[in-house]
């Protein structure tokens, strides 16, 4: 599943090639996606302008002058920028059609993703509005994961990862962030001391500002607006590598189950 390095890295692929870009129109070839796409949209968006891309979370934000485009690559999607005449393959469900004959076209072969429409103000988007901080802002600090992990018992890879208390931290930069934390994944969030958060608040960052830079992880499906893999699943530590030896110690990777996701991390140095 596309993740947020992914979608960041998305967004500014596609973000210089759209933004001041007028709708030329709106072709949907399969409107059953995760939420049905809105049955009026090309008349919302025709002879709109494109006014900046932003993102949420890992969702892809298109604004526009009366509203917001919002988009989600679900669980297979991606987007890329092409000639508005190269024919549509097989999971190409929906054409964002530009002047200067260009389209946004997104490529969906699970059909997880989502195409919405809003005219208010996004951040209040029921999507939208009950998402954590973005970690990479000022908002996600030691004093916020502290006051979401005081006194709670559920581990903390999960506590991360869930999108309420910080977005876009997924299962393997989790993993990556907590072995660079030296903090065990399934070791209660309430028990863990003020200072190793901190080293954690800076791993989470750390991590997901590599994954942008190498572009993402490519496991199998995500490729980037100009179909490129991401590369960062080169620069891995410990997602994927059971057995392997542990690159600071070099005890075996282990494996295990935390939250219905398999989990990478060292039993020797991460406690």
């Amino acid at each position: 599943m596309p993740e947020l390095p992914e979608v960041e890295t998305t967004r500014r692929g596609i973000a210089p090639l759209l933004e001041g870009m007028t709708v030329a129109g709106v072709v949907v070839r399969q409107r059953r996606l995760r939420h049905p796409v809105p049955a009026r949209l090309d008349a919302s968006l025709r002879g709109r302008s494109i006014e900046t891309v932003t993102r949420r979370g890992k969702y892809l934000l298109l604004h526009f002058h009366h509203g917001t485009l919002l988009i989600h690559l679900g669980m297979s999607g991606s987007l890329r920028v092409l000639p508005a005449d190269t024919p549509p393959q097989k999971h190409d469900h929906f054409d964002l059609v530009l002047d200067k004959g260009r389209c946004l076209r997104l490529r969906d072969p699970r059909r997880f993703g989502l195409v919405l429409w809003t005219r208010d103000d996004p951040a209040r988007h029921p999507l939208l509005s009950k998402l954590g901080p973005e970690p990479l802002s000022r908002e996600f600090d030691t004093d916020h994961l502290a006051a979401q992990a005081k006194g709670r018992r559920v581990a903390i890879k999960n506590l991360i990862m869930n999108s309420q208390v910080v977005v876009g931290v997924g299962n393997i930069y989790a993993s990556e962030a907590l072995f660079l934390a030296a903090i065990h994944p399934a070791r209660a969030a309430g028990k863990i001391s003020r200072a190793r958060l901190e080293k954690l608040v800076a791993a989470i960052r750390q991590v997901l500002r590599a994954a942008i830079r190498a572009g993402g992880t490519s496991l199998r499906d995500f490729t980037d607006s100009e179909g490129r893999p991401g590369y960062f699943r080169q620069k891995l530590k410990v997602y994927g590598r059971a057995g392997e030896p542990c690159p600071r110690c070099g005890a075996p990777i282990r494996q295990k189950l935390i939250g219905q996701r398999s989990s990478f991390y060292c039993g020797s140095c991460q406690h």
